[in-house]
């Protein structure tokens, strides 16, 4: 048996592995961009395959384009202990949020083959498609399909905003894989990602034992009033679309401070019809977010909205369409995976706290079918999803040691 004092992975390479795949999709300001599917997508792909097969995996590719690196054990009948996350970015990404995951898990493989340590079970790192929706809406959709919560066809046919859908960009990349999505068992499922958040770092913890993640609720709402000249129409005769779509931006701001402090509420994105200098908007298409870990007071914060959307909009005379495009519950990780987490975290002698995750991660999907955890580490300033987030490297360096040793009790040591 190996003793647990040489249970280290090697965080300079870790590291190096990080810096090289930045290089892919690099930003001016020190990010990365690498929409999914995308020919950078695709760079980065190969990349981490190539890196896989130099350490000794097989690997297959389902027909959501998840790609899955195996490190055999000594009972290749048992199910799988599996790690990862995802490695699409943001369009203002940074380097460590999704690939992180990622190679922290192919940096436990590479460590097992240094010790050459063999487990019982097979060890499996995953990458999977389209985790933060930029480009292909809903988020998480490729997770989604593995564990039964979109079909396939739904999966597929999913559309950027030039009108290309998933399989098609899948079978153009060379990602198209032709192994089924999902219907397998699947031991334990481990994650590793940035937190994300300030938590952390103001409170000069290592590591974040995740035990749950906040539900969501994802609409689009369209506010439809009368186009018309800014100057002949007068104020009282007007049905500025715009104007209510300010007007639902408040209330959104209001609903989450209602609700705090563990509700979060957003309208990311807003288009104007006809966005022109001298005309009054008819039209406002928008997003809204919500997130809470309770799903009773994510069920009143979808309420309070409706609610209000529809007085906002009588009140201008507006017309009014919302459809909620995403929801899924809250969760409770798996209380044996978190206690391998807090376990690893024990022998490594790091410091730690219990934690909600407020993103959303494919782990969520993935509790659905395996039992599931996921382990942060801090990011500098609690910013991610942005060119500058960062990360100093003993903390990447820790997150993927916790990681070795959390697999590792699940997929056993062989004798």
């Amino acid at each position: 048996m190996t003793d647990s004092r040489n249970l280290q992975i090697d965080g300079s390479r870790l590291w190096d592995s990080l810096m090289e795949m930045a290089k892919i999709g690099a930003t001016e300001k020190g990010g990365c961009c690498r929409l999914a599917l995308t020919d950078l997508d695709k760079e980065g792909r190969d990349l981490f395959v190539s890196w896989c097969r130099e350490a000794g995996c097989d690997i297959k590719v389902d027909k959501m384009g998840n790609i899955f690196a195996r490190r055999p054990g000594k009972n290749n009948d048992l199910d799988p202990v599996m790690t990862g996350s995802h490695l699409d970015t943001q369009p203002t990404g940074g380097r460590f949020d999704g690939v992180y995951g990622v190679l922290a898990g192919l940096e436990v493989v590479r460590t097992l083959n240094d010790l050459n340590l063999e487990t019982e079970r097979p060890v499996e790192v995953a990458v999977w498609t389209n985790e933060e929706g930029s480009r292909f809406a809903p988020a998480m959709v490729a997770s989604g399909v593995f564990a039964g919560a979109f079909d396939l066809e739904y999966g597929l046919s999913r559309a950027d905003a030039d009108g290309k859908t998933m399989g098609e960009e899948l079978e153009r990349i060379g990602y198209a894989g032709t192994e089924e999505v999902g219907g397998r068992d699947i031991h334990a499922f481990f994650e590793t990602h940035i937190e994300q958040g300030p938590i952390l770092e103001a409170d000069e913890k290592t590591i974040g034992v995740v035990t749950d993640a906040q539900g969501q609720r994802w609409y689009e709402l369209t506010l439809t009033g009368v186009e018309s000249h800014a100057g002949p129409t007068p104020m009282s005769r007007r049905k500025d679309a715009l104007l209510g779509a300010a007007r639902v931006v408040d209330l959104v701001n209001k609903i989450g401070l209602d609700n705090a402090p563990l509700a979060c509420s957003t309208v990311g994105m807003l288009n104007v019809h006809p966005n022109s200098r001298n005309v009054i908007p008819g039209r406002v298409f928008m997003t809204i977010d919500f997130r809470h870990p309770n799903d009773d007071v994510l069920a009143g914060m979808d309420k309070a909205l409706r609610q209000g959307i529809d007085r906002i909009a009588g009140e201008i005379g507006l017309e009014q369409a919302i459809e909620q495009i995403f929801y899924y519950a809250p969760i409770h990780f798996d209380d044996g995976c978190i206690e391998a987490v807090h376990e690893g975290t024990k022998g490594c002698g790091y410091t730690m706290r219990d934690m909600v995750s407020g993103a959303g991660h494919d782990a969520c999907y993935m509790s659905r079918v395996a039992p599931t955890s996921m382990i942060f580490v801090p990011c500098i300033d609690g910013i991610s999803h942005n060119e500058v987030e960062d990360a100093k490297p003993e903390w990447i360096t820790a997150g993927a040691n916790v990681l070795l040793r959390a697999m590792l009790t699940k997929a056993g040591q062989a004798a």
